[in-house]
């Protein structure tokens, strides 16, 4: 006898059932987006603090080996063909301690690094090529900014670690330590000979270099507000100021409450630098050149300060700058690397960055 067995009915997923899903998965992906691009920017926070220790350990090899930090040669020296900015920068000094010997090998410190005027400098045809080179170390992955940026047809390998030349500071009686032309609160001034016992505050408690945001693009004026924060540029200051003593406006000799008053008013300026500066008054666009965006800082402004960096003629007013949520990493002189809080108050922020002061500064 045999028996009829009907075929069975595939039950599908009704419309509902998949919207629901859908609906589930988008959700879930919601939640694992933000998830994944915290553990991304935790892991470049954590290659940046990395690559700002093995700058600290190039900084204090140097010092072991040559009895002082390296100095800065902004104004550049007598040498024949060497123009006000033809110094070598000290980052191009820090390569054969920083395990990069076969790019150093390749320069002449006796020749200048650049030629030229203050507003058309140009690199060494010798040393063009070289200076075009990336280097990892000196490298934010965080920072958005081209690795290689071009100016005047030259490129250039870009750098977002500042050496401190101190707190910015002044006492209204003609000591100006953001004059870096003489000698300051740093490790570094214009042919620095500072060592390691000069930095009587302590070499936990001093901060000697800090992370940058590197500048993007040439000049530009923002009449109808500043550019995007973090900014890729830094902001115009020099109106009113001295140029030959840069001891303050119209020669004046300011406090730092003083100087606070006018930077605090950067909003009234317009003026902009950026990457492809003619004098470079950006930030970060090139390790090789010695100008203060490019190679310096100091302890003005607190980390990620809704000021931007203040350029005033071949000097100016910085603080620590990141991509980094909530501070901004920065070095001691003990060789630790500190993400620094953006809450940090700025007389306790200046005191860090000055050697010898003898202020009761802490970063805890």
């Amino acid at each position: 006898m045999f028996f009829y067995h009907p075929p069975r009915l595939r039950r599908g997923f009704t419309l509902v059932e998949l919207l629901v899903v859908i609906a589930i998965i988008g959700v879930l992906i919601g939640l694992l987006l933000p998830a994944v691009q915290a553990a991304r920017e935790a892991a470049r926070r954590m290659s940046c603090s990395n690559n700002l220790r093995q700058f600290g350990l190039a900084l204090l090899n140097y010092e072991s080996s040559q009895r002082q930090f390296p100095p800065t040669d902004a104004r550049g020296s007598s040498a024949a063909g060497q123009s006000a900015t033809g110094g070598w920068s000290l980052h191009a000094r820090l390569l054969p301690y920083a395990e990069q010997t076969t790019l150093a090998d390749q320069f002449d410190f006796n020749q200048a690094a650049f030629t030229g005027s203050w507003n058309s400098q140009a690199p060494n045809p010798a040393f063009a090529t070289l200076f075009a080179t990336p280097i990892s170390m000196l490298l934010c992955a965080s920072d958005p900014a081209p690795a290689v940026q071009s100016l005047g047809g030259n490129n250039y390998g870009g750098n977002n670690y500042m050496v401190s030349f101190g707190s910015a500071q002044a006492d209204g009686s003609g000591t100006c330590y953001w004059n870096f032309s003489s000698p300051t609160d740093g490790i570094v001034y214009e042919n620095s000979r500072v060592r390691i016992r000069s930095v009587t505050d302590g070499l936990s408690k001093t901060a000697i270099a800090s992370e940058a945001v590197r500048s993007i693009g040439s000049d530009a004026t923002f009449s109808s507000g500043p550019p995007p924060f973090p900014y890729q540029y830094t902001l115009n200051g020099s109106t009113g100021w001295s140029s030959s003593t840069l001891v303050g406006p119209a020669g004046a000799t300011p406090t730092t409450a003083d100087v606070d008053a006018i930077v605090d008013s950067w909003q009234s300026l317009t003026g902009w630098r950026g990457a492809a500066s003619p004098g470079m008054r950006g930030r970060g666009l090139s390790w090789a050149a010695t100008t203060q965006g490019n190679s310096l800082t100091n302890g003005f402004l607190t980390p990620n300060s809704k000021i931007p960096d203040y350029v005033v003629h071949w000097s100016g007013f910085f603080g620590p700058k990141s991509y980094h949520k909530g501070g901004a990493n920065v070095l001691f002189g003990d060789g630790r690397v500190v993400l620094l809080g953006e809450q940090i108050e700025p007389a306790m922020h200046r005191g860090l960055h000055s050697i010898n002061g003898g202020e009761v500064a802490s970063y805890e």
